[in-house]
């Protein structure tokens, strides 16, 4: 039995995706749009977002746009607000995505507390700002799905990861008591937990990524999660699942296998 009522059929559906000028976001959003969703997308890259939406001109069944540009910044609660007013205006809201994401690879020999903050205000706090302002849209209309990008980085520590690391399992955790809370009043709720994505973001990484995979290749693995009804959407799974095995470890046996593996 699925965890949330399969995704399947976007046409007529509406979308709001958070984090959307690139990488996973964007592609997913075309993806998504592809299949017949209107599709809003945020993000603080107005030009990305622009070019986007202008380059896909099919109307919905009522004439209306069905590709729609909101740039914001996750950090203003306001903005975030507005947007969902706007999209409320269109009718109800099927899928809310939050992608918005932040990264650098540090540790404890490079410790920058604005760093550290700079990490847990997009990738965690801009996701609560996010639920401030879509789910009582959710919870008024009784369906819909919330879904949190989060990444096997949540796991468990890994080196490298001191800052992207700790935000990502705050949204694992989230997502979960999410579930919990929502999935009796009607709502969907999956948490996405990618390996390594090809994306402005990972590239600055100066290291082997095991299981590389582009954009494209995670939207298509995200649109088979929902339709499944999935609660944890995770991939490429020739790798993840690799990592589910050593997040069930202890800690005598854990160390020295990620130090062996990542030779960090």
């Amino acid at each position: 039995m699925p965890f949330n009522p399969p995704l399947r059929d976007w046409s007529g559906k509406t979308v709001w995706l958070v984090g959307a000028s690139s990488g996973i976001g964007a592609a997913c959003a075309s993806l998504l749009y592809e299949q017949g969703a209107t599709v809003f997308v945020s993000a603080r890259n107005s030009a990305a977002l622009a070019r986007w939406a202008d380059a896909r001109v099919a109307p919905d069944a009522q004439g209306r746009a069905r590709a729609v540009a909101l740039p914001l910044d996750v950090g203003d609660a306001e903005a975030l607000h507005r947007a969902a007013r706007v999209i409320a205006a269109r009718g109800p809201l099927d899928l809310v995505v939050y992608c918005a994401g932040h990264y650098l690879a540090i540790d404890a020999q490079d410790y920058r507390l604005e760093e550290m903050l700079k990490h847990q205000q997009v990738n965690y706090v801009g996701a609560l700002q996010l639920l401030e302002a879509a789910l009582p849209l959710l919870r008024r209309q009784g369906h819909g799905h919330l879904s949190l990008v989060s990444s096997v980085a949540g796991y468990r520590g890994l080196p490298r990861s001191l800052a992207y690391g700790p935000t990502k399992a705050a949204l694992i955790n989230l997502a979960e008591a999410l579930y919990l809370d929502l999935r009796p009043l009607g709502l969907g709720v999956s948490v996405v937990n990618p390996g390594f994505v090809q994306t402005p973001l990972t590239a600055q990484n100066d290291f082997h990524m095991p299981a590389l995979i582009t954009p494209e290749q995670a939207a298509r693995e995200m649109l088979a999660g929902w339709a499944r009804g999935a609660f944890e959407l995770h991939f490429p799974r020739r790798f993840t699942r690799w990592l589910k095995l050593l997040r069930l470890l202890p800690y005598r046996l854990y160390f020295p296998l990620v130090r062996k593996f990542t030779g960090l």
